[in-house]
């Protein structure tokens, strides 16, 4: 039973790191403690309850968890401050023993906060309890909520791949996801609250219906049918899971954005084996030709991590050669980050760091040059931008559907709007394209 006296005149503050699951977890944990009158805290207020919700996807990512945990703490003095997310799931105890930690929750956990918190209080004062089962099951719904134009929707959690160099699995749990029905109404639900845009996110989100029994087509093609929402986008999907059956769904599709965003991880083949994917270069390379062939003009972003442990110099320069080959048009470029208890720890050949650093800068640098020449590829088009909210030194900005950050003197009535734009060429600082709007 619930004490609702507990939060009475109560204020939150809410701090997200990592990845955008993380981002649609926290607005759903936030809907939770507002339903109970705890006001989100405004600038300058100080928190009654901070909820950290971490990241744990390397060693670097774990660290800025530390500081941010020590530093929120710093600022909400007095706060009962809750850890969860990844890195609370993965070392509960190393998180119970940082300095201003009330609570720790794993991920089974998380969004059972409200039972937490109140339970909390017939604890002896100085106590931290700390709450993260291994065996990870349940799915929780959530869409994030705290920006109009963009919403990002959990499909799916858990994987079950176990890549070599990965603790996503023990932090996440196994895959599991919510039902076509369910999502489809939270769906109608952001459409009602003047939503335009979804992120379709999860974990391994091409391996939608293990709970279910549906499939990741039958997904998409249920929410192609919400009206109301101007498009959607679809998260990181793994090339052997994205179907050519979904790519030709969304090249035909009225609301699915030309845009994809696919891991590659390295473009060589036996590195791709020491990293246990479930792929090659030659069907990662299928999927690239089979994208532009239905939607030449379709962004697509690609991870790579570099100096993974038995990654040679020969082995990287296949990668280079491979990623150049590629019609992508971005990089998001890692350095591999050891992670206690993988099978990667078990390869010899560890890279070092000034090797990984300088593969990084090539990668960065052909990463530069395909998405310069991905805009230049745009200049003189017509297509639709959604307008985002936020002013920035009299400007706006906004996004093409095949995500082409275009810029133009601020409006405020264009914000959460579409409209229908010719692409002229750069801003000033060649980070966006300017528009002239047709209609």
């Amino acid at each position: 039973m619930i004490d609702s006296t507990v939060f009475e005149n109560k204020l939150a503050a809410y701090f997200t790191l990592g990845c955008k699951l993380n981002f649609a977890e926290t607005s759903s944990i936030g809907r939770l403690l507002a339903q109970q009158g705890i006001r989100k805290v405004r600038p300058g207020e100080k928190a009654d309850i901070c909820v950290i919700n971490t990241c744990s996807v390397t060693e670097l990512a774990d660290k800025k968890c530390r500081q941010a945990i020590r530093r929120i703490s710093k600022q909400h003095p007095g706060a009962f401050v809750v850890v969860t997310g990844c890195y609370a799931q993965l070392k509960p105890e190393e998180v119970a023993h940082i300095e201003g930690v009330d609570l720790v929750l794993g991920a089974e956990q998380k969004l059972d906060i409200l039972q937490y918190l109140s339970d909390f209080k017939k604890q002896e004062e100085g106590t931290v309890i700390t709450s993260a089962t291994k065996d990870i099951r349940k799915f929780a719904p959530s869409c994030s909520a705290g920006d109009r134009t963009r919403h990002f929707l959990k499909v799916q959690d858990g994987c079950d791949y176990f890549c070599s160099y990965c603790t996503i699995p023990f932090a996440r749990g196994r895959s599991r996801n919510g039902s076509i029905a369910q999502l489809t109404k939270q769906a109608r639900s952001v459409a009602e609250q003047g939503g335009k845009e979804i992120v379709l996110t999860g974990v391994n989100i091409g391996d939608f219906g293990k709970s279910t029994g549906e499939t990741f087509p039958d997904l998409i093609r249920a929410l192609d049918e919400v009206e109301g929402i101007v498009r959607y986008r679809i998260s990181s999907i793994e090339p052997n899971l994205i179907t050519d059956e979904a790519i030709d769904f969304v090249a035909a599709s009225k609301r699915f954005a030309p845009h994809f965003h696919i891991p590659l991880q390295s473009g060589s083949d036996e590195v791709l084996k020491l990293m246990r994917r479930r792929y090659d270069t030659a069907l990662f390379a299928h999927k690239i030709e089979k994208i532009k062939q239905v939607m030449p003009d379709a962004f697509i972003g690609v991870d790579v991590i570099v100096g993974t442990r038995g990654e040679t110099d020969e082995w990287f320069e296949k990668a280079r050669t491979f990623i150049e080959s590629l019609a992508i048009s971005q990089l998001h470029v890692f350095s591999y980050s050891e992670r206690p208890g993988t099978q990667a720890l078990k390869i010899e050949h560890a890279v070092d760091p000034k090797t990984k650093h300088d593969r990084s800068n090539i990668l960065l640098d052909i990463s530069a040059r395909k998405l310069h020449a991905f805009y230049e590829s745009q200049i003189g088009k017509e297509k639709t931008v959604l307008f985002e909210h936020t002013r920035k030194e009299g400007l706006m900005h906004g996004f093409t559907e095949n995500y082409v950050k275009v810029e133009i003197p601020f409006n405020s009535s264009l914000g959460n709007q579409t409209r229908r734009v010719r692409l002229n060429g750069w801003n000033d600082k060649r980070d966006a394209l300017t528009v002239t709007i047709l209609e």
